[in-house]
């Protein structure tokens, strides 16, 4: 026993005396750890101990556990907005990602002149306003006076109902707003993976007699895997926590008809700041973060590095 404790305390003479020989180092790399804990391991703490309670911010705290996510999966409209998020984020990212993906090829590929200017168009829908979009497209959209319906017109199509009717059209609506605004992104990424790609490559599959579509499928998309890789999990944690296009284009978070608009993050915001459930909105968020370590999980283990 005596000499456990002499061993114990001759350790803890080793670490004072470490720290102290280190304490200019310490100095410079403890203000990322004090911002960490302030800004970071206290609001993840804080927001679990409150998703844990009743609480309208001015009353008591009420303690009932894990209440707040029992009757979130009996809750109906959080389950079609688990439902909304899924399906939007799924549906859009196939045309977001794959046509992203070629239009950074034929940019890289010089099949078109001016490359720095299709680069600068197509990114600029990411750094445009999502105010400014979304009174865009609601004007696009416009029932009676929007262009896509006038245009459907002088084709003699009936019209589409965007927001009415059953809300059919609503998820059409907010995937092909949230295409346009991220395909740049993607597109700028892909890029800057493709010109890491030698040239020689494509000079000797050239030779060989390939064609484009063969350089494309033999060459790019294979040494182009762990850019894809990054690119998923993004889009997973961008399709996940979508906010700001239903938000704006049905003008509130009431989620259109049906709730065919309502996302897992306008739910959140809604029951947080209009219902002022604060604890049943953060039981939300440990949901949505859960979902997405888990999706990520699983796009790590199928689309990881052993498969690069």
């Amino acid at each position: 026993m005596t000499a456990n404790l002499e061993r114990r305390q001759i350790v803890k003479s080793h670490l004072l005396k470490d720290l102290y020989r280190n304490r200019v180092a310490y100095a410079y790399i403890s203000p990322f750890y004090i911002l960490f804990i302030i800004f970071g391991a206290f609001p993840l703490v804080a927001g679990f101990y409150l998703s844990l309670h009743n609480w309208d911010g001015l009353s008591d705290m009420i303690f009932i556990g894990f209440g707040n996510y029992i009757n979130l999966f009996k809750d109906t409209v959080f389950l079609k907005a688990v439902y909304n998020t899924l399906f939007i984020g799924i549906i859009a990212h196939i045309p977001m990602l794959f046509g992203a993906l070629i239009l950074a090829f034929i940019i890289n590929m010089g099949i078109i002149k001016g490359k720095d200017i299709f680069r600068t168009v197509y990114f600029l829908p990411v750094i445009t306003g999502s105010v400014a979009v979304a009174i865009v497209f609601r004007m696009l959209y416009g029932v009676r006076a929007g262009l896509i319906n006038y245009v459907l017109t002088l084709a003699h199509i009936t019209p589409i109902d965007w927001w009415g009717g059953h809300g059919a059209w609503i998820k059409p609506a907010i995937i092909i707003l949230f295409v346009w605004k991220w395909i740049g992104w993607n597109m700028v990424i892909y890029l800057a993976g493709m010109q890491g790609i030698s040239n020689d490559y494509y000079e000797a599959a050239r030779i060989d007699g390939a064609n484009l579509p063969q350089m494309f499928f033999r060459i790019t998309l294979p040494l182009l895997k762990p850019i894809i890789f990054f690119t998923l999990i993004q889009s997973t944690i961008g399709g996940l926590t979508i906010f700001a296009e239903p938000y704006m284009l049905l003008e509130g978070s009431s989620g259109g008809t049906n709730y065919e608009g309502l996302t897992l993050m306008v739910f959140l915001y809604r029951d947080a700041f209009e219902y002022v459930h604060f604890g049943y909105a953060s039981a939300v968020a440990y949901v949505v973060s859960a979902f997405i370590i888990i999706i990520s999980f699983f796009n790590m283990k199928f689309f990881g590095k052993e498969n690069t």
